[in-house]
Order: C-alpha cells, then sequence, then structure tokens
C-alpha cells in the first residue's frame, strides 16, 4: 500500500502489492514548479527554451508536455501553477485527493473560506516560506492544485482569479 502512495497510483493488485506506475507517468509540482520549469522564470527564457507555447488554442500561453498544468505570468514572471490530475505534489496530493488526505499530509494548513454567494471553492493553504500550495476543495475532494509565490496564492484566492 505504502509503495502504492509513493508512487503515486494508489492501485493494489489482488495479491496486496501495489501497482507501479512508470516515473514518467507522473508529474510532480512541488514549490520550486516542475521538473524542467521553475518559478521566477521569465516567458522570454520558457519561449527560448520551447516550453512556453503560445501556438495551441487555449486561454492563454500553455507549457509543452504539460497539458493539464496553467501558467500565471506576473510582470513577465511565473508565480503560479496550476495543476490538474494527474500532476500531484511530492506528498502525492492531486486533484481527486480526499480532503482528509491532504490534512493528514499537510497538518499546518491554513482553511480559506470561499466568498458567500459565490460558486468559487473554500482551499486550503500550505505554506512554506514565500511558497505554498493551494488546493481548492469542495469540503470533501481536491479539485484544483496550486503551487507557487504564497503571496500570489494567497491573492488568487482572495481576488477569485483563474488561468482564464
Amino acid at each position: 500500500m505504502t509503495a502504492a502512495w509513493i508512487s503515486g497510483s494508489g492501485a493494489v493488485r489482488p495479491d496486496g502489492t501495489a501497482v507501479v506506475e512508470p516515473a514518467a507517468a507522473v508529474t510532480v509540482v512541488d514549490l520550486d514548479g516542475l521538473a524542467d520549469i521553475d518559478f521566477g522564470d521569465t516567458e522570454d527564457e520558457l519561449t527560448r527554451r520551447g516550453i512556453l507555447r503560445t501556438d495551441i488554442d487555449a486561454c492563454g500561453p500553455t507549457l509543452a508536455g504539460h497539458e493539464t498544468v496553467s501558467p500565471i505570468f506576473v510582470d513577465d514572471r511565473l508565480v503560479l501553477l496550476w495543476a490538474g490530475e494527474p500532476v500531484r505534489t511530492p506528498e502525492g496530493v492531486a486533484a481527486g485527493t480526499p480532503l482528509a488526505e491532504v490534512r493528514e499530509r499537510y497538518p499546518a494548513a491554513r482553511h480559506l473560506d470561499a466568498p458567500q454567494g459565490t460558486y468559487r471553492f473554500d482551499g486550503l493553504l500550505a505554506r512554506d516560506g514565500d511558497r505554498a500550495y493551494l488546493f481548492l476543495h469542495d469540503g470533501g475532494t481536491v479539485h484544483k492544485v496550486i503551487a507557487g509565490y504564497a503571496d500570489w496564492a494567497q491573492r488568487a484566492f482572495d481576488e477569485g482569479h483563474a488561468p482564464c
């Protein structure tokens, strides 16, 4: 079971052994960014490296090889990554993770209430220095994982911003 959690697959064979996914199948977003993308990188830098794409019909720039991740830039610098399934934190949290598991893995996370009368999700902000994860949830399950600079994650939650 532990190997399944570490691998991020969560799948277990009938004999109780973990089904381990190939490492390439799991994308991890941590508080530095992604394997080939760091918070603070510029749009020009990522475009020059062939990572940032603007030629795809989307609501904004996209990241090559990361179809479920939306970058947020402020003053030409990457400040947040909005990640959908199958992207996970190093602790295994992804869209679809039960909230109870998030609280176990991030016990110091602070609860954030969505404004009354809106259709926005509540949040859990797990801060580590100037970086944080923001987990948007419906009270039972994570719907979106946002990673990046803590102040920008808090601001995105407070103001209701999204990639589109």
